[in-house]
This record gives structure tokens, C-alpha cells and sequence, in this order.
């Protein structure tokens, strides 16, 4: 620790500036070698002890005293800088730091109109004070700062301002009406400041060999997060049925490391997708959240540094989004229409192909663009409020980078790959295009929209941790009227590159099922180099809902059929829906995957069955007459509630093989002609259960 006794603030000033060549040494340590670090006040507090007597001018004795304590906490990341050589405090730039607190109503009016507005600044050479307190807002100076003390705690990176002397400046000796009283002493101020390096040089022998901007974030790796949705718009005339909107990003870096941003033809930046939802209908509309435009991807290029999260940013700019440091992007630059396919994402790796390569990830030769193209493309009577009333519609920006992939996969648990959306809330201004939108409230961080969805229940998928990435399924049900119940499902594609091909909802017995639907977003047409098979875009055609006995289902085409299928890709969300005369009860949904994977299940709720139970007792095929005899009992006696019918079906491929014959008692069978063995077979109840039974291969005991 290293103490001193100043009258006049004396320490050699140190400038960090060399010359062209970038080798030459900051002036004052020609020769030496060691670390030269640039320090701000990233928190602290300040004392004031101000006598109240000697400012008024009322009184000059010890029994006349009026003191006044005042405490301040320090702004957050001010820049009040020192120059630290050697773990050594060698120097004050010129800097501030902003006071925070304080009790007017315990200072004289001439200083408590200011009490808010505070600021401790340490002044350039030939000054007559080195440190003053001045007005932050009018610059008034009320005192010079002499006779301190100060330690700095290299260790701690501590620095501390003891027992300075606060004296009247000529200023506010003149405004207090008693110009003789400037230089006057009135009280003393302590300062305890926590330093942050916001630059690290090192020497060697008197030459800079090496110059870092040290981390200001907070989590491990390199992280863009969107901090800030703004100005969603409309761009260009409607064209046909459908407009085009673009929304404002703002994207910060709370990482410790700086993330890369080297713009196009490069691959290593970020690709930024926009999308807009609408929640509406039932009795307070929210019954719904519904995905209703999605936009191509803009390429991110050459990151500013600003300082927008607060973090204090490091000052790394261009090629990387420093840490710390955010940029921004508005709707204008949003909008395009000069955008990227998303088709060409890979959105957990963040992988596309070179902007200069035999399959550009941005071209746009060949097409024209109309007013939506590329931009959020939605259907304009989805937004007319007198087709939408009590609609509310949620903007959602999303930012997939490889860097942040490549980081993880090196350095496990270190993962920031799944924050990267943010969503706020509009309100639709008027009627007609060109629409307007009016913010509501504040950007929700590091969530995505479909958690807007008010009263719904959600589960997390990740069908392959580490190699994909995840999915939100979302349920709600309610009562519109007495017997009925809607169920409605949303299922949302974060940043899984396997994307979704099929859905489905167990029946239980008894169940029945109307106004069974679907809904998902309108895709953009195909271009030129859009990644596609041949380039013709994606498919519009809706889901198929399929019901059995024990299940209802929708699917697009597979991938083997169709590349280009309506599959839930990523940063899309699609809907299903249907009504019941069953209440909801906690089942698993089965969801199939498009490109690569095994179904897996998630918890929602559907419909309750009437509870009868099925017990298969024996499943014999015989391979010489090709004859299936099937034995099976249902809980449900005829003398109950009516016989209920039992059927068998192919349990791989879900084919009705036939009905059993039933008994007064409960007892089914059933012998069926059946070319080859079906191996395994689920035996339904039309009032209740099923159950499942591998085939034994042989001859028949009963």
C-alpha cells in the first residue's frame, strides 16, 4: 500500500498516447518496463462533513459549530480515471464521478438545490484545485479539494481519498454574497472508489509491446443478449394481402470475452431473425398466442461500443462487440429488404455458408423486392383491430451466432446459446396500411415471446443436449361453456436445426373432439441462392390432424418427402387446437422431429377419458392358416354401461386389424386373417384404456 500527503496534487502526469508507430512509451516511464493500467471508479461512496456555521458565515467558534454529514454512493462506472504503474498509483486524468444520494434538506439552499446533481471531477493541469465539487448539470464549482491523503490497495483495487479539506471557491463565495470568504475552509470530504482497468499496456524497456482492453461483463464467454426492442414499423406499401414491419435491436455483450463480428463475406457474425406474434380470443384475450410474421435475417456488421447495459463498456469496436459494450441496430437497418435467408442457418452452431462463396448466405440477384419482401411478413387482416379486438401483439428479436457455439464447445458450462431472444409488447394504432405501432411497456430480456402467453403452462425440450438445441411447448385450457372445454397448444422452435414434424395429443376413452385446428406463420417466398431445394422457398401447406381411437395428430410432409416441408423450423412457432366434452387431465404430448431423431414426449394437458380399463390376456398368430386370435377383457360389464367395443390394431403402424366379439361379462375375442405377424398389438376400448401384448408365434392353447 502506498500513502501520501498532498497540498497540491503533484504526481507526474502520465499520457497514454505514442506516436503512429504504436512502439513508442507512454511519457514517464521511458526505460521502464512493467504494467501501465488505465483505471476507472466502478463503485464507491463519498463523505462530506460540512460545518453549516462557517458556510452561512454566522459564526467562527468551536461552540458555534454546525456540522452536517452528507453521504453519496458513487455512479456506477464513473469515469474518474487514475494511471496505476507497477500496482503503483503514479497519476488523476481529468474525469468525473456522478454522487448519488444525499439530503438536500439538511444543506443551505445554495448548495441543497444541487445536492442530486453532484460531482467530485479531477481537473487538467494549471488549475487551482485538482479535485472539485462542482454542479454535474451547470458546472458551477462549489469547492476545491486540498490537504488529502490517499492509499491505493492494488490488491483490492482500492482507492481512497482521506481527510481532504473543502474550501470556498471564488465562485461561490461571490454567490454566498462574501467574496472574502474565498479559499475559506468549511469543512472535509472522504472518498473510497473501487477501480476498474479499462486499458492494460505493457512495457518493456520503455516500449508498448502489448495494449488490452480488459473485460467489464459479468458471465463467463462471450454472450449477445437483445437489451432493447424499439421502433416497429411498417416499411414499403402493402402488396397484396400482406406488409412488411421491421423492428429495432439493441444487443449488448455482458461476456467476460469480446464477441467476433466480422461482417459479411465473413461467416463469424451474428444473424438477427424478427418475428411478431398476436395473443387474442376467448372471454379475455388470451385463449391464444399465435405466431403471425416472421422476417429473413439480417448480417450483423461492424459492432459499435456503446454503453447501453450499463456495463461500462471496454471499448472494443468493429470486427467484435466488445465486453461490456452493446450496438445498435434500428428498424430502418432492420428492414433491409436486403436480408438473409434463414435456410441457411444452422441456429445452434450459428454455421452459413461465406457471403463469397459458391452458396452466398445474403444474394438477392434475380428477384425484385416488393414492399414486404424479407421483412416481417404478416397478413394485414391480422393486424386490423376491427378483425383483432382485444388483440395484443409482442415483437421478438433473436441474435444466433457461431461464436458463442465454438466458445461452448471448448470450454463446457460455458454455454450462452440460449438467451438470445427478447420480446415487447405494441399496440396497433390504426386501421389500415401503412400500420402504425405504439410501444407498450419494456423490452422483456432473454426470453422469448410465447412466454407472454398469459395464464398458459410450459415445458422446456432438448432432445439432444450438447449437439441441438431447445424447444418451448405451451399449453392452455379453458371452459368456454358448460361441458365444453378448448385446449390449445403452441409449440415453439428456439434453436433447434431438427425442427418439428408432427404433434400429437392422447385420447382417452369416451373422448370426442371438434373444431379441431391449425395455425402458423406465412413463409416468404423463394429466391435465388435462398437455400432452399431449388430454390423455391418453403412450404405453406397447413398440417393434416389424423384421429384414432387413442390419439389425434398433425404432421407435415416428412423430410424424405419434401425437403422444403411446413416443418417447425427455428424462431417459429405453430399452433393446434380443438374442443372437447372431456376436462383436462396431465398427459404426454409426442412430438417428431424433421430432419434427424427419435419422437420424445412432453407433459401438457388433454382431454380425461371415462376410465375403463383393457386387459389383453393373449395375442397367438399361427404361421400355417395365417390366423391372429386375439383374448382381452374390458372393467366395463355389458350390464353397466353397454358393451363397448374393443378394437386391434398394428401397435407399430397404428392399423386397424378388427373388432373383438364381446361377452356379458367383460370377456372379448377375436380371430382375424392376417398375412404376416404384426409382433406387437394395442387392443382399444371405445369406452376406456388400451393396452398392448407382443404376438407369440405358435400354435393356439386355447
Amino acid at each position: 500500500m502506498l500513502r501520501r500527503i498532498l497540498t497540491c496534487f503533484t504526481l507526474p502526469l502520465l499520457l497514454l498516447l505514442g506516436n503512429s508507430s504504436g512502439n513508442s512509451a507512454p511519457q514517464g516511464t521511458e526505460g521502464q518496463t512493467g504494467t501501465l493500467e488505465k483505471m476507472f471508479a466502478a463503485n464507491g461512496n463519498v463523505a462530506m462533513d460540512i460545518d453549516l456555521s462557517r458556510l452561512e458565515g454566522s459564526g467562527s467558534g468551536k461552540q458555534e459549530s454546525k456540522p452536517a454529514s452528507v453521504r453519496f454512493e458513487v455512479s456506477p462506472n464513473s469515469f474518474f480515471t487514475i494511471l496505476v504503474f507497477n500496482d503503483v498509483l503514479r497519476s488523476f486524468q481529468p474525469g468525473s464521478m456522478a454522487l448519488i444520494g444525499g439530503n438536500p434538506t439538511i444543506l443551505p439552499a445554495s448548495l441543497g438545490a444541487s445536492a442530486n446533481q453532484l460531482v467530485i471531477e479531477s481537473t487538467a493541469g494549471g488549475e487551482d484545485y485538482e479535485l472539485v465539487v462542482r454542479d454535474g448539470k451547470t458546472g458551477f464549482v462549489f469547492f476545491g479539494i486540498q490537504g488529502f491523503e490517499y492509499d491505493y490497495d492494488a490488491t483490492a483495487h482500492l482507492l481512497r481519498i482521506n481527510e481532504g479539506r473543502l474550501l470556498v471557491t471564488k465562485e461561490f463565495a461571490t454567490q454566498l454574497g462574501r467574496p472574502a470568504d474565498a479559499g475559506s475552509v468549511v469543512g472535509k470530504i472522504s472518498i473510497a472508489a473501487t477501480m476498474r482497468a479499462i486499458e492494460v499496456t505493457k512495457l518493456v524497456n520503455g516500449e508498448t509491446k502489448s495494449v488490452i482492453l480488459p473485460a467489464v461483463g459479468t458471465r463467463p464467454g462471450p454472450d449477445v443478449i437483445v437489451v432493447e426492442l424499439s421502433g416497429l414499423a411498417q416499411f414499403g406499401s402493402s402488396s397484396g394481402s400482406q406488409v412488411g414491419l421491421a423492428v429495432g435491436t439493441d444487443s449488448c455483450n455482458p461476456g467476460v470475452q469480446n464477441l467476433d463480428w466480422f461482417a459479411n463475406p465473413d461467416n463469424d457474425h451474428p444473424v438477427i431473425p424478427q418475428n411478431l406474434y398476436r395473443m387474442s380470443g376467448g372471454t379475455t384475450n388470451d385463449e391464444r398466442f399465435e405466431q403471425i410474421g416472421q422476417s429473413s435475417v439480417k448480417h450483423a456488421f461492424t459492432a459499435a461500443s456503446s454503453n447501453t447495459c450499463g456495463f461500462g463498456c471496454n471499448g472494443v469496436s468493429g470486427t467484435q462487440l466488445g465486453s461490456g459494450c452493446s450496438d445498435l441496430y434500428s428498424a430502418g437497418l432492420n428492414s433491409g429488404p436486403n436480408l438473409g435467408s434463414r435456410a441457411w442457418i444452422n441456429p445452434f452452431t450459428g454455421a452459413y455458408p461465406r457471403n463469397d462463396s459458391g452458396t452466398p448466405n445474403n444474394s438477392h440477384t434475380g428477384h425484385t423486392h416488393l414492399g414486404p419482401s424479407h421483412r416481417i411478413l404478416v397478413e394485414m387482416n391480422d393486424l386490423v383491430p376491427a378483425s383483432n379486438p382485444g388483440a395484443t401483439y409482442w415483437a421478438e428479436g433473436q441474435y444466433v451466432t457461431p461464436h458463442e457455439y465454438v466458445w461452448c464447445q471448448s470450454h463446457p458450462g460455458e454455454c450462452n446459446m440460449y438467451n438470445n431472444a427478447s420480446y415487447h409488447r405494441y399496440n396497433v394504432t390504426n386501421s389500415a396500411s401503412p400500420f402504425t405501432f405504439s410501444s407498450v411497456g419494456s423490452t422483456i430480456r432473454e426470453t422469448p415471446a410465447i412466454r407472454a402467453w398469459t395464464g398458459a403452462t410450459f415445458n422446456q425440450i432438448q432432445p439432444a443436449p450438447g449437439v441441438d438445441g431447445i424447444g418451448i411447448v405451451g399449453c392452455k385450457v379453458t371452459n368456454p361453456s358448460t361441458g365444453v372445454w378448448h385446449y390449445e397448444y403452441a409449440v415453439y422452435n428456439q434453436n433447434l436445426d431438427r425442427g418439428f414434424q408432427s404433434f400429437s395429443v392422447p385420447l382417452g376413452p369416451g373422448v370426442s373432439v371438434s373444431n379441431i385446428g391449425f395455425h402458423a406463420p406465412p413463409q416468404h417466398p423463394g429466391w435465388s441462392f435462398d437455400g432452399t431445394v431449388g430454390n423455391t422457398g418453403y412450404s405453406s401447406t397447413p398440417w393434416t390432424p389424423v384421429q384414432t381411437s387413442s390419439s389425434l395428430s398433425w404432421n407435415s410432409e416428412t423430410f424424405a418427402q419434401n425437403q422444403n416441408a411446413n416443418a417447425i423450423r427455428w424462431g417459429t412457432l405453430y399452433n393446434f387446437r380443438f374442443d372437447s366434452n372431456r376436462p383436462p387431465q396431465a398427459v404426454n404430448a409426442t412430438i417428431g422431429f424433421f430432419k434427424t431423431g427419435t419422437p420424445i414426449t412432453v407433459g401438457i394437458q388433454a382431454p380425461s377419458g371415462t376410465g375403463d380399463t383393457v386387459t389383453v390376456s393373449s395375442a397367438v398368430y399361427t404361421n400355417g392358416n395365417h390366423v391372429l386370435k386375439v383374448r382381452a377383457d374390458s372393467s366395463i360389464k355389458s350390464t353397466v354401461r353397454g358393451a363397448p367395443t374393443l378394437s386391434v390394431y398394428v401397435t407399430s403402424s397404428n392399423t386397424l386389424i378388427g373388432n373383438l366379439t364381446g361377452d356379458t361379462d367383460g370377456s372379448y375375442v377375436g380371430t382375424f386373417s392376417w398375412a404376416t405377424n404384426p409382433q406387437m398389438i394395442t387392443v382399444h376400448s371405445s369406452s376406456g384404456g388400451s393396452a398392448d401384448l407382443p404376438v407369440v408365434v405358435g400354435r393356439d392353447p386355447h
